[in-house]
């Protein structure tokens, strides 16, 4: 797991208490949406996650840069690629 600090984000999805398949679903169709090069953060309370997404990226050729902790939730960030 790789933690990072103070990522800025071009767009936001928030899936807290959202269930699953969710934190794969909204994240894609938000990129799809965005430019090559952007950042999304994605906020989730869903430990499954935590393993999920970083997995879907590579699938997706999308680059996961890392997890924030917060106090509610955890921040993903995703760099979009193509």
């Amino acid at each position: 797991m790789k933690f990072v600090k103070d990522v800025k984000a071009d767009e936001r999805v928030d899936l807290v208490c959202r269930m699953c398949p969710m934190h794969l679903l909204e994240p894609g169709d938000r990129l799809n949406c965005m430019s090559k090069g952007q950042v999304l953060e994605v906020l989730t309370d869903y430990d499954g996650a935590l393993e999920d997404i970083p997995n879907w990226c590579e699938k997706c050729g999308q680059e996961f840069l890392g997890i924030e902790e917060d106090e509610d939730c955890y921040k993903l960030y995703i760099r979009k690629k193509k």
